[in-house]
């Protein structure tokens, strides 16, 4: 199995490192391994839902329309 830097990920994906980071620290990316101060990701692995967001997010404040 190849595996890539968090650094790699982070630019494959098209976020910070510190986030790719966080998804590791806390488990959200499957078969992670830490080398030292590194993480190492498989090179297959998917990017994880960002948690911090709602997928079904409105535009605006709709509340306010009525």
């Amino acid at each position: 199995m190849d595996y890539v830097t968090a650094k790699e990920k982070s630019e494959e994906w098209g976020i910070s490192l510190r986030r790719v980071q966080v998804f590791c620290e806390e488990g959200r990316i499957e078969r992670v391994s830490r080398m030292g101060k590194i993480w190492i990701i498989p090179k297959d692995a998917e990017k994880p839902a960002d948690k911090r967001y709602k997928e079904n997010k409105q535009k605006g404040n709709d509340q306010n329309e009525e």
